[in-house]
């Protein structure tokens, strides 16, 4: 994923999970083994694994704009939280990095969720 950056780049991921995240964990600690710095933005309910839906991760080698990242998401119509640093790595809870041997698709969301 880092190789297709130029210095100072963003990657994002938009990343659907559900109930217990392991797909969501196993994605940020992919991302903190290339990248330095990351930021996960996401429904709080999401981010307790109280339902399925998207997170969106952001990583690179350079600063992320944290702070204006956190105002835009809990200002918007539907706000979000942000989690970054060492609430981030907390959350990852010691996941393992995604290789090529136990790669995986997002899980699919649960049929109830468009009812």
């Amino acid at each position: 994923m880092r190789r297709v950056l130029k210095p100072g780049g963003t990657y994002a991921a938009n990343l659907a999970d559900g109930p217990p995240l392991a797909h969501l964990r196993g994605q940020i600690a992919t991302a903190a083994a290339a990248f330095p710095e990351l930021a996960l933005a996401a429904d709080p309910v999401v981010l307790r694994a109280r339902r399925f839906g998207n997170a969106v991760l952001v990583a690179s080698d350079a600063p992320l704009p944290v702070a204006d990242l956190t105002r835009r998401v809990a200002t918007d119509p539907h706000p979000g939280r942000v989690e970054h640093g060492r609430a981030l790595a907390d959350f990852a809870g010691g996941a393992a990095p995604v290789t090529d041997a136990n790669a995986a698709p997002s899980p699919a969301p649960p049929p109830e969720l468009f009812r």
